[in-house]
């Protein structure tokens, strides 16, 4: 009998090793169920969104000069943009870019500081963009027609690269852009119009 014992305990702590080994690799499978869940669902990335909040013009009314037809202007475009975070993780974003453009022609440009969203959270971001007129020098007569007509459209593109942080060491990039058309009466230097379309790059 003594032997018999003996002989099961090795069977005993090799069938116990067995059922720990069982149980660990279980709640491991069971681990990356889980997280594959959360990664679909509650962790999955989401787009950054960006809008205009405010737009409104510091700048004196335009004056064109003869018989050397030019226009004079002095617009500076006060813009404000939020940005949607709408992870439930944190977006770091760093040095933006917001372009000025007139007929397809850039005309300003301003950078936007580098900063963090918190999860679920938005941030604003001020932007000031000046027209520069002496990039329209070979195309002025359009600039010179809207004046008289009493208003301009311009455009402003903007485009601010970051990464979405989850869990503190699972990063995504994602660069949030948006596109806007606006439109400056004159003389009343006001923004009469303005059409936002926002997408993100993930």
């Amino acid at each position: 009998m003594p032997e018999n014992s003996n002989h099961n305990q090795p069977n005993k702590r090799k069938r116990s090793c067995l059922i720990a080994i069982s149980v660990i690799l279980f709640l491991i499978f069971l681990l990356f169920i889980i997280a594959l869940i959360l990664a679909l669902t509650v962790f999955k990335p989401k787009q950054p969104k960006t809008e205009i909040l405010s737009a409104f013009v510091d700048g004196v009314a335009p004056r064109i000069t003869f018989p050397a037809v030019w226009v004079e202007l002095n617009i500076t475009l006060n813009i404000t943009i939020n940005v949607e975070n709408q992870n439930h993780a944190s977006f770091r974003h760093g040095e933006g870019k917001t372009l000025l453009l007139y007929q397809g022609t850039q005309v300003g440009n301003a950078n936007l500081y580098p900063g963090n969203i918190p999860a679920r959270g938005n941030a604003t971001l001020p932007c000031r963009l000046t027209l520069q007129v002496d990039k329209l020098a070979n195309d002025m007569s359009k600039l010179i027609s809207d004046v008289v007509g009493g208003e301009i459209m311009v455009e402003t593109k903007t485009r601010i690269p970051g990464r979405v942080t989850f869990l503190g060491f699972i990063k995504k990039h994602a660069v949030a852009i948006s596109e806007c058309q606006l439109t400056i009466g004159f003389p009343d230097m006001k923004v009469k119009r303005q059409d936002c379309k926002s997408k993100a790059k993930l």
